[in-house]
C-alpha cells in the first residue's frame, strides 16, 4: 500500500515565476494559487510545467503529529522532489524538543522556521549557510541502486544491487507503511537513516536529481 491520490485532500500553494522576492513583486510573477492533487514527483512535474520555480506551502509540517501523518509524508515529499528542481520552497517545520531531529532533514530546501529545538533561529541559520543541491541524491545503474549522502558533512554510499532494495524504493517515493517493507531493508534503510518515519509511515529521504550543480561525475 502507497499514499495514493484518492486518499489525500487537495492542497493548495502559492507559487511564483521566479525564486528572487523582488522578482516576485514584478507584474506577471505570481501565478496565484494552484491546486495539488496527490504528491511527489507528479505534482512537482505540474507546478514546474505551470512555470512555478518559488512556492509557497500552508500550514506547518509537523512531525509530531501522528495523526496527520499522511499529510506530513505526502507534502515532505513534494518538498523533496521541488528541492531536486531548484525551486525555492517556502514552508515551515515543527520537529519537537529533540535538537537533531532537522539534520536528517538538511538535505531539503531550509524551512522560513523551525519549531522545537532550544534555538530555532540558529538552526534555520545553519540550515540556510550549509544547504546545497544534490545533498543526498539516489540513481539506477545497470543492476544497481546507489545513494551519495553528504548530510553529515562526509560522502556516505550505500549500493545495493538485489532488487527488492528497488521496490522498497518505489514504495517509499510517495510514502508507504512501514509494515509493507521487508525487514532487511528496513534495518538498512534505518541505519544508514535514508527514510523518515511519522504515524507509521515511512518516505524516502534522498531525491532523484533534476538540475546538476556540477558534471555528474563530480557529484
Amino acid at each position: 500500500m502507497t499514499i495514493t491520490t484518492d486518499t489525500l485532500d487537495t492542497l493548495t500553494v502559492t507559487a511564483w515565476r521566479d525564486h528572487d522576492p523582488a522578482a516576485c513583486d514584478l507584474p506577471g510573477m505570481l501565478l496565484g494559487q494552484l491546486e495539488i492533487q496527490g504528491g511527489g514527483s507528479a505534482a512537482v512535474r505540474q507546478l514546474w510545467d505551470q512555470g512555478a520555480r518559488r512556492v509557497e506551502l500552508p500550514g506547518t509540517v509537523d512531525l509530531t503529529d501522528t495523526a496527520a501523518a499522511a499529510d506530513t509524508v505526502r507534502t515532505l515529499c513534494l518538498i523533496r522532489d521541488l528541492t531536486a528542481r531548484a525551486v525555492y520552497v517556502d514552508w515551515r517545520l515543527r520537529t519537537g524538543p529533540d535538537p537533531d531531529a532537522w539534520r536528517p532533514l538538511n538535505h531539503l530546501h531550509p524551512p522560513l522556521e523551525i519549531e522545537g529545538p532550544s534555538d530555532p533561529e540558529e538552526v534555520v541559520r545553519r540550515w540556510r549557510d550549509e544547504h546545497y543541491l544534490c545533498k543526498c541524491i539516489w540513481r539506477n545503474g545497470p543492476g544497481f541502486v546507489q545513494i551519495r549522502d553528504r548530510r553529515w558533512g562526509e560522502l556516505h554510499r550505500f549500493t545495493a544491487e538485489e532488487p527488492h532494495y528497488h521496490q522498497a524504493i518505489t514504495l517509499l517515493e510517495h510514502g508507504a507503511p512501514v509494515a509493507d517493507l521487508p525487514a532487511d531493508v528496513l534495518s538498512d534503510f534505518r541505519a544508514e537513516q535514508l527514510i523518515g518515519e511519522v504515524g507509521g509511515l515511512a518516505w524516502w529521504y534522498p531525491y532523484r536529481i533534476q538540475r546538476w550543480i556540477h558534471t555528474a561525475m563530480v557529484v
